[in-house]
């Protein structure tokens, strides 16, 4: 995933709906950053930086443990060992 696409799923996942947007006249090298984060809601406030940063680094560690999960089970596979419950789930769904 690029960046922009883990700040644009961040976003999503903290607040339901659309209350997010991109400034059409935007600042910057990308238009999907931080500095170009518009709020369409009044009842929410803009996230700060080190919130949505947090929240794309969760994102970035979740999908680190799903494929560690799925590499480590699909070892396990082979060899005749038992699952965890997260190997599973990674291979599985």
């Amino acid at each position: 995933m690029t960046e922009q696409q883990y700040l644009n799923l961040a976003l999503a996942k903290m607040h339901t709906g659309q209350w997010f947007g991109w400034k059409k006249d935007w600042t910057g090298s990308h238009r999907e950053s931080y500095e170009n984060i518009i709020v369409h809601d009044n009842s929410i406030t803009k996230p700060t930086e080190v919130e949505v940063n947090a929240k794309i680094q969760e994102l970035k560690d979740e999908e680190t443990a799903h494929t560690s999960a799925r590499t480590t089970g699909k070892a396990k596979l082979k060899t005749g060992e038992a699952l965890t419950d997260a190997e599973v789930e990674a291979l599985f769904g």
